[in-house]
Order: C-alpha cells, then sequence, then structure tokens
C-alpha cells in the first residue's frame, strides 16, 4: 500500500504522458527552428512564437504542458509568457533560456514560475533533460561551463548593449574606470 503511494506521487516519464505539447518562445529563428525539429525528434508537439505577443497568444489559445521561452525578446520579456503559462496551466513546466544569465534574473524566473533557467546556448539535450527533471533533483554540471572571465566579460557586454554602446554611461553604471573598460571591449571574449 505504501508503494502505491509513491507510484501515485512520482512523476509521469515523458514517455507515458498524454499530453506533449511543447511551446518555444524565441526571436532567434534559426536556433528556435533547430530546436523545435531536435524537440519533435525527442516526442513533442511542437509550436513556435517569436514575440511575447505570439508566446502570449499561442498559450490563452492553447496553453502547453511545456515551454522553452527567450528571457529577452524584440517586444518585451519573456517572464511575462511564463507567468502568463503558470496562471493557465500551473502544472506546466516552462524552461527560461537567456544569453546573459545572472544570479537575480534566474531566480526571478524561478519565483514567476519557471521550471528550469538555462544559459544560451543549450542544446535539445540539455533543454529535454532541465523539462524532464525531478522536482528538488540536482542538475548535472555542464560539460563546459563558461569561465569566470568570459561570464564577467558577457555582463560588461550586455549593459554596454543596454547603455546604446556608450562606453562613459556604461562605465559609470559598472563603477569602472572609462579606460578600463575601453580595454576589456577592445579585447576578444575569454573562452
Amino acid at each position: 500500500m505504501q508503494g502505491d503511494v509513491l507510484m501515485a506521487d512520482a512523476p509521469l516519464a515523458f514517455e507515458e504522458r498524454a499530453d506533449k505539447s511543447l511551446l518555444i518562445v524565441d526571436d532567434d529563428r534559426p536556433f528556435s527552428s533547430r530546436l523545435a525539429r531536435a524537440m519533435e525528434a525527442r516526442g513533442y508537439q511542437v509550436r513556435v512564437a517569436e514575440s511575447v505577443a505570439e508566446g502570449l497568444s499561442a498559450i490563452e489559445s492553447e496553453a502547453p504542458a511545456f515551454a522553452v521561452i527567450d528571457m529577452r525578446l524584440g517586444d518585451g520579456n519573456g517572464l511575462d509568457v511564463i507567468e502568463r503559462l503558470k496562471n493557465r496551466r500551473p502544472e506546466a513546466r516552462g524552461v527560461i533560456l537567456t544569453g546573459y544569465g545572472n544570479i537575480a534574473t534566474a531566480v526571478t524566473a524561478v519565483k514567476m514560475g519557471a521550471f528550469d533557467y538555462l544559459a544560451k546556448p543549450a542544446d535539445a539535450d540539455e533543454i529535454h533533460a532541465a523539462l524532464m527533471a525531478i522536482p528538488g533533483e540536482r542538475a548535472t554540471p555542464p560539460e563546459n561551463p563558461m569561465s569566470a572571465d568570459r561570464v564577467r566579460w558577457e555582463h560588461i557586454q550586455r549593459v554596454y548593449e543596454l547603455c546604446g554602446r556608450n562606453v562613459s554611461e556604461t562605465a559609470r553604471r559598472l563603477n569602472m574606470h572609462r579606460r578600463t573598460l575601453q580595454r576589456i571591449l577592445a579585447k576578444r571574449a575569454p573562452r
């Protein structure tokens, strides 16, 4: 009898799930096309949206069981899409993808209902594993994680872009000397 209770609480394996619908919301068309094909090959029924508005519309028409959502989209923030998904279908599993990963954003994404948070470029195997993970289970560390220097460089590049490529404003916001920032921007990205 006790074994029956444990089995009832255990999440269903992907193959046992009736609904394998997946919504991909990403404005990088080549990436979303490759990901859609790879996820279809894994058994998902995939729909693709390229904006927050399209993602919200797709959720309103038919909320999927799974979602892969880019954090930064041309018309807004992917967190709005994950929030709507969780409101419409609380048991849905959504993964947020971003090229600009940081701890604060990851915490916000999880608080808003994301099941996991992955840095781009994430491959289909990583995304599938994140969608299928058992709650509370620790993820396996990535094979080739970004170095601390690369994470720092990515953050500086992000702030630089958000400041309209204005070196002085970027240096002020990063509390960094302008010449130091110019030297960093002139270098290639670290590995």
